[in-house]
């Protein structure tokens, strides 16, 4: 009897409505220089009706890469055919591809090589935008090992990684199918917390995210509920898994800065007091829990001038500072009395009856006034200073190589 051979890869592909995009996709899994034998394909059609299924049972019959297909009822959402296809794979990793998407030519043989020789659970390999934007802050550099607070990996958190399939099943871990949106982050987010490190390819482009002409499958806004789900969610997961202390408030941040604040941002002017009300009630528990001082203390201050009239349940507040931000009206600059503190002076800055305390408005971070950039004088003191003493001790080392030359 012939061993089956384990796959190195399993490609998890969803699809619904996917023609024609779903040609090229699946063309680029065949052009992988991994090779064939070394992957498979579990296709998940999930109730479509434009032959997309059709196409992926005459693939299957046909092609080189070995493939099984599953025809299912629509199931709503991406998350039940990709746990679908986990359920089903057999390969050492898992990459969830998404059918109006593709890959570059060695994008697998290069995921599993850096995993292989890295030891590292999920690897990200460098996305660009066709047709559409694609995340960028966190491609610098290439890296074989990385985790969540010494890069910008918390900013990707889509499912279009290669994941080592033993940490997924260890954990038990599944895509959370009765959320509406944000369920690919829940997953790669634990997937980064729990496993044992990130690698991070650069170097090449190894997916290429599709924006359709058709306007289809573009990432849906939802309703503000879903993103409130979410948000909890996700705020839930990093308060599970991170002890309290700074390293739980930098997780924080991602959710309050990607998620809440576009609840609370220009479009409130536009909203109607029932909508506005409304999400200041979701928005309530989530600020009584989760927000803090530590988490405050590393967003930008008009940012965090917004989440803090949200903690505070101020809409008043919240609308002269967003009609500040529209008017383009640059703060006032003030220094502390000692000097060692940068504040900007936004609606509402030492204003008793707002009940906003000066810390609100304090520079903590690198921030942007009238186009510069500001920091607190205690850390530009600081960078100065060590300037300072990288120059003297430069100097200090020429005169020593020149007194040397010249006794020589």
């Amino acid at each position: 009897m012939n061993e089956i051979q384990i796959p190195d890869v399993t490609v998890i592909v969803g699809a619904y409505e996917a023609m024609p995009y779903l040609v090229r996709c699946l063309e680029s899994v065949e052009s992988q220089t991994i090779g064939a034998d070394r992957i498979e394909i579990v296709a998940v059609d999930d109730g479509s009706t434009d032959g997309t299924g059709e196409y992926l049972e005459e693939f299957a019959a046909r092609s080189a890469v070995p493939t099984r297909v599953v025809r299912q009822a629509n199931s709503g959402g991406p998350s039940g055919p990709r746990n679908v296809g986990l359920g089903m794979a057999r390969g050492r990793y898992v990459f969830f591809l998404d059918a109006d998407d593709y890959f570059g030519d060695e994008a697998l043989e290069r995921m599993v090589a850096t995993a292989d020789r890295a030891g590292t659970d999920v690897v990200l390999g460098k996305v660009i935008g066709v047709n559409r934007g694609a995340p960028r802050s966190m491609w610098k550099a290439t890296k074989d090992r990385v985790d969540v607070y010494n890069s910008k990996v918390i900013y990707t958190l889509s499912a279009q990684k290669l994941f080592r399939r033993e940490l997924l099943e260890r954990l038990a871990l599944r895509f959370d199918e009765d959320l509406r949106t944000g369920e690919d982050a829940l997953f790669t987010l634990e997937a980064y917390l729990r496993g044992a490190g990130i690698s991070v390819i650069s170097d090449y482009v190894c997916y290429y995210l599709v924006g359709r002409d058709d306007g289809k499958h573009v990432t849906k806004s939802g309703t503000y509920e879903w993103r409130f789900d979410s948000m909890r969610a996700m705020m839930e997961l990093i308060h599970r898994l991170e002890p309290a202390g700074p390293k739980r408030d930098f997780l924080m941040v991602r959710p309050f800065t990607v998620g809440m604040l576009q609840q609370f941002g220009p479009r409130v002017l536009k909203e109607s007091p029932e909508v506005h009300r409304h999400k200041m009630e979701l928005a309530a528990p989530l600020m009584d829990a989760y927000w803090n001082d530590g988490v405050a203390g590393r967003i930008k201050v008009a940012e965090r001038l917004r989440l803090a009239c949200v903690a505070k349940g101020r809409a008043d507040l919240l609308v002269d500072h967003l009609e500040f931000l529209r008017a383009e009206t640059v703060p006032d600059v003030i220094r502390s009395r000692g000097g060692d503190r940068l504040y900007l002076a936004y609606p509402h800055f030492r204003d008793r009856s707002a009940g906003l305390r000066d810390s609100v408005f304090q520079v903590t971070v690198p921030d942007w006034h009238g186009g510069k950039r500001i920091e607190q004088p205690a850390a530009a003191a600081r960078r100065a200073s060590l300037s300072r003493r990288v120059a003297r001790r430069m100097r200090r080392d020429v005169r020593r190589l020149t007194s040397r030359l010249s006794t020589g």
